[in-house]
């Protein structure tokens, strides 16, 4: 048996190969991601491996080829559902990636424990089978047609698909699998590639989908799902704060659906909860009294509009070099917005520290947001409280002007159904749009006019 061995150099933010190593990667352009790997590949295993079967295909026409309907496999998890764009497509492979502890292993096992009349074999290579059925204790749930599969070895885990024959299988994670056509540990570039490419061969000839788990953390580990973007057919990201309670699986790439779906839920002791309407839970409607600094925004999230508290602080710098120090929103951004209100407003806050929180944990980049953020900044430094049931839309221009954003109607809409009595919104975003007398729409065009609406009694 002829064998070859030969070191290659991967980088590890894209997965591209060089036969040595460079500085910057040519492929994706990051810096001192390159990484030695030994690959010892048998000739002969090449040849005779595992589910290589080679079908040849020749040109169609492309008026030739008839459409179907894509058959899907729905999940018990609405949310889950929505991202997926309706349900899990038969011989597609998908991956949900997040930072370890986040609850992705949760997410997959309450959902294929409530599938009925489904075969599905759940393969783990980092917890053992007592462990795995300890944690389907607490989620409360026991299914007939789950088999638990605790392996790491390549070879041996296509033997026992072989056996069980699954309608779902489920990898977790794909770090932890490796083959033996490879001579490199599990984890490594080379190892995750490979296997992917062969459990997405398995998931397309037989029509069976694949679900694989990755772990990430905030650097981007080597042979982290960025690897795997390219493979596979749809990457879900599983992200929240371990602080907070409130997680978000949003859709990256999606061959069979759209990206702009999210779902929301809420972790909890028995497991992750469906938010239904997390706009609720995000807005503190336990306080007695109006605070300074406090605004509430209209953002949207995927295709869905959500009601967050922008909470600011402004007081005068006690230690010479004023503080910015942002949580949940982009900092450069918020330093625009107060360049806007210095040069154009004519407010002084180049001696004060000031301190922007997006409550609840989320981390929001709508520019829609702008407005509260510029109306939380300057109630708390003029300490004057804005009057309850107002809500804010619109994004801030470097003239100081308020510009237009989309899906107003939506974001006016959901500011009405929980019961906000104004909200201010751009002039001229409103044309053609009406809505029940119970909410008042105020149309602002600069900055110093809402302020001056806010303020000026």
């Amino acid at each position: 048996m002829a064998t070859k061995t030969k070191s290659v150099y991967f980088c590890g933010a894209c997965g591209y190969e060089s036969p040595k190593w460079l500085g910057k990667c040519p492929s994706c352009g990051e810096w001192n991601t390159f990484v030695e790997e030994k690959v010892t590949v048998s000739s002969s295993a090449k040849k005779s491996s595992k589910g290589s079967k080679l079908k040849t295909e020749r040109p169609v026409k492309l008026s030739e080829i008839e459409l179907s309907e894509e058959p899907r496999i729905a999940m018990p998890s609405s949310e889950l559902n929505r991202v997926l764009g309706g349900g899990l497509v038969a011989g597609s492979m998908t991956l949900i990636g997040g930072e370890p502890g986040i609850g992705k292993s949760t997410l997959l096992l309450q959902n294929i424990l409530s599938i009925r009349n489904r075969r599905i074999l759940y393969v783990s290579g980092e917890e053992s089978s007592t462990q795995l059925k300890l944690r389907a204790d607490r989620l409360g749930k026991v299914s007939e047609d789950t088999y638990i599969l605790c392996e790491t070895r390549l070879e041996n885990i296509f033997t026992q698909i072989e056996n069980v024959n699954p309608d779902i299988l489920i990898i977790d994670s794909i770090q932890t699998i490796a083959t033996d056509e490879i001579e490199s540990s599990a984890g490594s570039v080379s190892q995750v590639r490979e296997c992917a490419a062969r459990l997405l061969r398995y998931a397309k000839e037989s029509g069976v989908p694949v679900i694989l788990v990755g772990h990430i953390n905030k650097e981007g580990a080597i042979a982290g799902p960025k690897v795997l973007e390219h493979i596979v057919d749809t990457v879900l990201q599983f992200e929240g704060d371990r602080q907070y309670l409130y997680r978000i699986l949003r859709a990256i790439k999606n061959r069979f659906g759209s990206t702009s779906e999210i779902g929301i839920y809420e972790m909890v002791a028995r497991g992750l909860r469906e938010v239904k309407n997390p706009s609720e839970m995000l807005l503190s409607d336990n306080r007695e009294e109006e605070m300074s600094g406090v605004a509430i925004g209209v953002t949207v999230e995927g295709a869905r509009p959500l009601m967050v508290e922008v909470q600011a602080l402004v007081s005068s710098a006690a230690y010479g070099t004023p503080q910015r120090s942002v949580t949940g929103f982009d900092q450069r951004r918020l330093n625009m917005l107060l360049a806007v209100l210095e040069k154009r407003a004519r407010f002084k806050l180049g001696q004060k520290d000031v301190f922007l929180n997006i409550a609840g944990g989320l981390k929001v980049a709508d520019p829609a947001l702008d407005m509260a953020v510029v109306s939380a900044v300057m109630s708390s430094n003029f300490d004057l409280p804005i009057r309850r049931r107002t809500a804010f839309i619109g994004e801030v221009g470097l003239s100081g002007e308020i510009r237009t954003v989309t899906r107003v109607e939506q974001r006016v809409a959901e500011a009405q159904k929980l019961g906000f009595e104004q909200v201010y919104v751009p002039v001229g975003n409103m044309k053609g749009l009406q809505f029940s007398p119970t909410i008042k729409v105020i149309e602002v065009g600069k900055v110093e006019d809402l302020f001056r609406s806010l303020f000026s009694d």
